[in-house]
Parts: C-alpha cells; structure tokens; sequence
C-alpha cells in the first residue's frame, strides 16, 4: 500500500466518521474513533452493497458517501448493542 492511499483512507475514514456521528446525533469518537468507524464502516458497506446490488460509483465524493452510509450502519448496530446490555 502506498503512502498516498493510505493517507487517503484516513481522510476517508475521518470525514466518514466524523458525519455519521452527525447523522446518527452526536455518536462521534472523537478523531481516532471517527477515523476506525468510518474505515470499519466503509468495509462493512463493501461487504453489504454488492451484495444487494448497490453501487454509489467512484472517486472520492463516492468513497466518503458509501463509507459514510456504512459507518451509521455500523453506529446504528452499536446503538442496538448498547441498549441490550
């Protein structure tokens, strides 16, 4: 992996993070946090999209879109996990 992807996926992964905490209202992690949901949710939705036949397309608006879709996917889980304990 070079340097310049995985500066990129970081900057994806924080911008993601950081909206879906937004979206879900005020369910952030602070900076790293942000930065691991929005990757882990940016998997998740690559793992589930294709799946149900759903594309967002490429480049980098695309990118912070479909790991920002699967980061509230994955608040949304967590706040489900949280309420049944």
């Amino acid at each position: 992996m070079q340097f310049g992807s995985l500066l990129g996926m970081l900057i994806v992964g924080a911008v993601a993070g950081w909206l879906s905490g937004k979206i879900m209202e005020g369910r952030g992690f602070g900076v790293l946090g942000n930065i691991v949901v929005g990757v882990v949710g940016a998997f998740l939705a690559g793992t589930i999209f294709p799946a149900l036949g759903f594309s967002v397309g490429g480049g980098l608006f695309a990118s912070i879109l479909h790991a920002t879709i699967g980061a509230v996917i994955l608040l949304f889980l967590i706040g489900l996990i949280r309420k049944a304990k």
